[in-house]
């Protein structure tokens, strides 16, 4: 096998691959031995037709595709390798020639890692975090403990009102004609959730348990459902109850049922003091991306399309799985959200981006300060990790290949940097 290697605009390059005419003749070989069993030819028992045979009758060109995907597969590794370029993307491979007798010849293009010329990393001005907490803010945080532990009652003196939740039935109709997914009954709707057409949940309010009556909407011009976008609709509702939520008694025994405290002011004291905490975190992480951010700003480097692209996938990969573990596919996310996968890539390209230019940056400041990761660093990351899987630090370290562990002293090395900028930062008032 030899490679030559070619380099292209923005940080891409294409390998040319060229693969010995023998090595061809094995993986034709090959795919003979895997398909023969299923050939048949008049004359011979099916599976024991010679390769001479077929190739006589259908050309030897039946063999090409297995054959050079055996190849590409074993000899794209090797490839890559002995080039020693620094590949960031997946393989856009295209057989250039395939032809028995003659060398199997295939190009990759690849993105390779953009070299990064940084910009000024210490002494990077940012904003000063204000970890004030009001007396808004405190009321509002014991106000979602309320919320949490209240008991749902049936309102039966009052209209629905904003907030409530809404037990309705309800049919919609098109040009009078009912249509498909547009009925239910005993649904609870939560006025105000915005989870309906908009103005539907608006409409609800004002009307008592038993009323009937219609609900005026027009579907969105993006609707998912193409035979039902911008059109007007009709939803024939019937109001079966109405819900809403009793908070409980700001006093001690409150504070008794949610906390270990016996006391409200002791309660307060310490949602108090757990959200200066979290306004900590919070401020730390802002000062980190303004960091971060500004470094990208006056730092050089070429990102391929690829390489975002890639990230974008990554990304979206990421939002699905979380999704489906709530129970969501990303068919019926993207049904009820009226987006498709193209849009949803697109729209994760700005933020791929911003996600490769400072891991890049973080990376280089890593390499130019020399920051040293010891299997101490290792060893108490593997340990933290362990801690939040409920295992043991052995156990988890024993299912990590050399890969896993490579990949975390890389972690552990970009948040040194992060740690190292963030000593030398300056900061500013609002």
């Amino acid at each position: 096998m030899s490679v030559q290697v070619e380099n292209l605009e923005k940080n891409m390059v294409k390998l040319t691959i060229e693969v010995p005419a023998e090595e061809l003749e094995k993986a034709m070989q090959a795919a003979y031995l895997k398909e023969k069993s299923r050939i048949s030819l008049p004359g011979f028992r099916k599976g024991k037709v010679p390769r001479a045979m077929i190739e006589k009758m259908y050309g030897p060109e039946i063999f090409f595709e297995d054959a050079a995907n055996m190849l590409i597969t074993q000899e794209y590794p090797k490839a890559v390798e002995e080039s020693g370029a620094d590949i960031v993307s997946r393989p856009e491979i295209d057989v250039t020639q395939i032809e028995k007798g003659k060398p199997f010849i295939f190009t990759a293009e690849v993105a390779v890692r953009p070299e990064v010329t940084l910009g000024e990393y210490k002494g990077i001005s940012v904003t000063k975090t204000d970890i004030t907490v009001t007396e808004e803010e405190l009321n509002e945080e014991i106000d979602k403990e309320r919320k949490s532990n209240a008991r749902t009652i049936t309102v039966e003196d009052r209209a629905v009102a904003d907030g409530d939740t809404a037990v309705i039935d309800f049919e919609g109709f098109v040009d009078g004609i009912a249509f498909e997914g547009g009925k239910s009954e005993n649904h609870s709707l939560v006025i105000g959730s915005h989870s309906f057409i908009e103005g539907f949940e608006e409409q609800l309010i004002g009307k008592n348990s038993g009323d009937e009556f219609d609900v005026n909407v027009t579907f969105p011009e993006e609707y998912h459902a193409e035979e039902l976008a911008g059109k007007p609709a009709v939803f024939k509702v019937k109001i079966n109850e109405i819900k809403t939520e009793e908070l409980p008694e700001l006093d001690d025994e409150f504070a008794q049922d949610v906390s270990e405290f016996d006391t409200l002011e002791e309660y307060k004291k310490d949602v108090e003091k757990k959200l200066v905490e979290r306004k900590e975190a919070e401020g730390k992480r802002a000062q980190e991306n303004e960091a971060i951010d500004k470094i990208v700003e006056t730092s050089k480097m070429e990102i391929p399309d690829v390489m975002v692209d890639s990230q974008a996938r990554s990304m979206v990969d990421d939002f699905a799985n979380r999704i489906s573990q709530q129970g969501l596919s990303m068919e019926q996310y993207m049904q009820f959200s009226g987006t498709n996968m193209e849009q949803m890539l697109e729209q994760m390209q700005p933020e791929a981006l911003k996600r490769i230019q400072s891991t890049l940056v973080l990376e280089e400041i890593a390499k130019k300060e020399d920051i040293q990761v010891s299997e101490e660093d290792v060893d108490a990351e593997i340990q933290k990790m362990a801690g939040m899987y409920g295992m043991q630090a052995e156990q988890l370290k024993e299912y990590m290949g050399e890969s896993e562990k490579e990949s975390m002293k890389m972690e552990i090395a970009v948040q040194k940097a992060i740690d190292l900028i963030m000593e030398h930062v300056k900061e500013e008032g609002k």
